[in-house]
This record gives structure tokens, C-alpha cells and sequence, in this order.
């Protein structure tokens, strides 16, 4: 019993110490960790940048023409049915 009570006491005593930790810092330290973090980062070259984006351009573009004519096409069904 005595040990139970004291295990529990130092696991009080432990938390509040963490929870102290975890304050201590504060926003200096994000900052700080942000920067760190930040020059981890590995950034694409401009080539890269540049190929990706007319990547994605024309995949865009594809996407709009397929569905312009799938739009015409069934506008010009719709006519033909009832006109016909």
C-alpha cells in the first residue's frame, strides 16, 4: 500500500514537471524548431518546377477540351431526339 502511494506521488510529481517542460519555450522555441525543420526540407529546382507545372497545365487542358466535345456531343443528341 505505502508503495503504491509513493509510485503514485512520483508519478504526480514526474507529470508536473513534464506539463512545466512543456511550456517552458513557448513560442520561441516553435520558432526555433520551425527553423530547423524548415532547412530539412528539400526543395525542387526550378526545372522541376517548371516541368510539373506544364504538366499539369495540359493535363488541365486535356480535361477542359474532353469535356467541351462530351458537352457538344450530348447537346447534339439531345437536339437530333427531339428534333427527330
Amino acid at each position: 500500500m505505502a508503495k503504491d502511494k509513493e509510485l503514485n506521488a512520483a508519478k504526480d510529481e514526474k507529470g508536473k514537471k513534464e506539463k512545466k517542460s512543456k511550456k517552458s519555450g513557448g513560442i520561441v522555441k516553435w520558432f526555433k524548431d520551425l527553423k530547423i525543420e524548415m532547412s530539412k526540407v528539400v526543395w525542387p529546382s526550378k526545372k522541376a518546377v517548371v516541368n510539373n507545372s506544364v504538366v499539369v497545365f495540359a493535363a488541365m487542358f486535356f480535361c477542359a477540351l474532353l469535356t467541351f466535345l462530351l458537352d457538344r456531343g450530348f447537346l447534339w443528341l439531345l437536339e437530333f431526339a427531339i428534333s427527330g
